[in-house]
């Protein structure tokens, strides 16, 4: 059973990092010439673990007042917020930087 949970979780939590924004920071991150990729890929690996052990412990100790079925509904409720927020603030930004560019081009043509 553990080895079956194990790779479950690799899986998961491989499959969500790709692309995410945690990935692309790292991948800017190493972009950089004059910094170490050990050191990148050091720090990136140390907050994915750490950040991992804080949802292991924190999932654990939710486990034991909350049943899964809560805790999944109260996680896909988040997630929901979060894309809700994520889009809202990508059309506001996109708005905002559109009528800046806006204005700063009929100012030249003035």
């Amino acid at each position: 059973m553990g080895l079956k949970v194990f790779f479950a979780v690799f899986g998961m939590v491989f499959l969500a990092e790709l692309g995410d924004k945690t990935q692309l920071a790292t991948f800017l991150m190493a972009s950089d010439g004059s910094t170490s990729k050990w050191v990148v890929f050091a720090g990136a690996a140390f907050a994915l673990v750490l950040s991992s052990f804080l949802a292991v412990i924190f999932g654990e100790a939710f486990g034991r007042f909350l049943s899964p079925k809560y805790l999944k509904i109260v996680a896909g409720a988040v997630f929901l917020v979060m894309g809700v927020v994520t889009i809202y603030s990508g059309v506001y930004t996109t708005s905002v930087s559109t009528a800046i560019a806006n204005e700063q081009t009929s100012k030249e043509v003035e």
